[in-house]
């Protein structure tokens, strides 16, 4: 069990943001997503200084698919940071928390007409264009408000990052982006520069997510800015911007072996360097995205153990009062987390249990032969590192209600979104 910012057994119970984890459930209940404040803004700074956005006025933006409430858009300002989005649902969340709209980046491989229309009216600063039809579809609506737009291009480099299957994105088969096969990329920048509505500022690439080596981003660095001096001897054009998306690996479990953020920013902004140099070319703005790494090792899960159920000679089970509904990763990727009992946090007496959840799929697995103190009913379970993905991700399988996100921070908690209710769950049904 690896312990994170402002984490600490005192008394052998679990605290968090100088918080005890028995207080938070005897006043918010469970499931309850907690968020290590403090860790959060000390990854941002960490972030912004390695990336050196004021010296070199490079940007980080921050991925808000891992997480993005009205109040982490506030934190996320506060910290001088840039957001991305990828639905008109995170966009909204940015706009009505008086986020800047000049510093969102739109992303998303098929956004709406209306989601399009919504972003330009609010003046969003960027879309981040994965395809021809959206290169037409935003020059369109940019000419209907009479509005010259941003974009950057996604492109899809074709750099094997060793990820899960699943969250691989950079590879050539990928729904993601123009492929740089049969001079694609070099097609859609020909047609974005041939519109008078559209100005292109950059690319944009991604190679996956959950990667741990540092080798993968210094060839993706590589290949973009050879892609950036090649588009410029063809076309005459300036690329200003080059994001070389976010993906940075984070510590789960034991074996786990994540580079420090530092490690990441230096290696790629000399590898940058190093390269513009040898190519005889100005380097670019340089720009990283990184989600899971501001904050997943920032957040945990707590839950209520309620039935507890021994197969002899088999297994034995202990079921939360959450699951699946709250953290679909163990089901979608067969994700793997360490784990305590917050109110017992040591006993001399183990046993190896698996934590099933309550919803009502044999899939609904959240922990498999996890060794732990002898537990009970009513003991409180702590799950690490679900900061990313687990509240975004959230859903109302069997209508059971989203749970409850707080953030801690010196000593005190506050409420980031309320647990909903079974009227929330049903508000939007109409009985004929």
């Amino acid at each position: 069990m690896k312990l994170f910012g402002s984490m600490k057994v005192i008394d052998n119970t679990l605290h968090i943001g100088g918080v005890s984890s028995v207080e938070l459930v005897e006043k918010y209940g469970t499931p309850l997503y907690v968020m290590d404040e403090a860790l959060i803004r000390d990854n941002c700074r960490r972030y912004a200084e390695a990336f050196k956005i004021k010296e070199n006025n490079n940007k980080v933006i921050y991925a808000g698919k891992a997480f993005l409430t009205l109040a982490m858009c506030k934190i996320i300002n506060e910290e001088g940071l840039n957001l991305d989005v990828v639905s008109g649902g995170e966009l909204y969340t940015a706009y009505k928390s008086g986020f800047p709209m000049e510093n969102i980046y739109f992303h998303g491989n098929n956004k709406t007409p209306e989601e399009i229309e919504m972003a330009i009216n609010f003046n969003i600063g960027n879309f981040v264009v994965d395809n021809f039809y959206e290169i037409d579809k935003i020059n369109e609506l940019a000419i209907k408000h009479n509005k010259v737009q941003k974009v950057l291009l996604r492109i899809t480099p074709g750099i094997e990052a060793h990820t899960h299957e699943y969250i691989k994105t950079g590879s050539i088969d990928s729904k993601f982006g123009f492929t740089m096969l049969n001079n694609k990329t070099l097609s859609a920048v020909k047609r974005v520069i041939g519109y008078s509505n559209l100005e292109l500022v950059g690319l944009h690439c991604h190679i996956g997510s959950q990667i741990f080596s540092i080798e993968p981003y210094l060839d993706e660095v590589e290949l973009m800015l050879n892609l950036i001096k090649s588009i410029k001897e063809e076309t005459g054009y300036t690329i200003k911007e080059l994001n070389l998306g976010g993906g940075f690996g984070i510590y789960y479990k034991e074996g786990d072996e994540p580079k420090k953020i530092e490690d990441f920013c230096s290696c790629i902004l000399e590898k940058a360097k190093q390269t513009s140099l040898n190519l005889k070319m100005d380097m670019p703005t340089l720009i990283i995205e990184p989600g899971r790494s501001m904050v997943g090792n920032a957040g945990i899960t707590l839950y209520t153990i309620g039935s507890i159920k021994n197969i002899p000679n088999v297994k034995k089970y202990a079921s939360i009062n959450g699951g699946m509904t709250d953290n679909i990763r163990p089901a979608l990727y067969q994700a793997e987390y360490e784990c305590a009992i917050a109110n017992r946090v040591d006993s001399y007496w183990k046993e190896v249990v698996s934590i099933s959840g309550k919803c009502c799929e044999s899939g609904d697995i959240l922990l498999k032969d996890v060794e732990l103190p002898e537990m009970y009913s009513g003991d409180i379970l702590a799950v690490f590192s679900t900061g990313a993905y687990g509240y975004s991700m959230s859903n109302n399988y069997n209508k059971i209600p989203r749970a409850a996100v707080v953030s801690v921070m010196d000593g005190k908690s506050k409420v980031m979104c309320r647990r909903e209710t079974y009227e929330d769950v049903i508000s939007r049904e109409i009985l004929d």
